[in-house]
C-alpha cells in the first residue's frame, strides 16, 4: 500500500475544487516542465527510496500538506516538490530525504506557503 501511495503521489489531472488542495497553489505543476509522480522511475531501488521517504513523512506530526508533498526519484536522485506550512516542515522533509537518499542526491523545490 505504501509503494502505491509513494508512486502515485498527489498529482491531479484536473483542477482541484477543494480550497485546501495544494495542487492549485503549486503553479509549476500546470506548465508540464517539472517533475511529477508520472516521472517516477520503475526501478525497485527508486520505488523503495520514494516509499521510505513517504513512510517517514506519514509517521511525523507535520501538516497533511507536508506529508503529501511530491516525491519523485529517478536514478537515485530525489526531487521534492510542493507547498509546506513552515520552514521547519521544509527542513524536516529535506532532512528525511537526505538521510534516505544521500546528502547530495536531493533537489528540494519545496515552497513555504500559508495554506488556508
Amino acid at each position: 500500500m505504501i509503494s502505491a501511495l509513494a508512486v502515485s503521489g498527489c498529482d491531479y489531472a484536473t483542477k482541484p475544487t477543494n480550497k485546501n488542495d495544494s495542487s492549485s497553489i503549486n503553479q509549476r505543476d500546470q506548465g508540464g516542465s517539472t517533475k511529477t509522480s508520472m516521472d517516477q522511475n520503475e526501478s525497485q531501488k527508486d520505488i523503495d527510496i520514494t516509499a521510505d521517504i513517504r513512510r517517514q513523512l506519514v509517521d511525523t506530526k507535520m501538516s497533511i500538506n507536508a506529508q503529501n508533498i511530491k516525491i519523485v526519484t529517478q536514478n537515485g536522485k530525489v526531487t521534492l516538490r510542493g507547498p509546506v506550512a513552515t520552514g521547519d516542515e521544509k527542513l524536516q522533509i529535506e532532512t528525511i530525504a537526505r538521510r534516505v537518499a544521500g546528502a547530495t542526491k536531493v533537489d528540494s523545490q519545496l515552497d513555504v506557503t500559508k495554506l488556508n
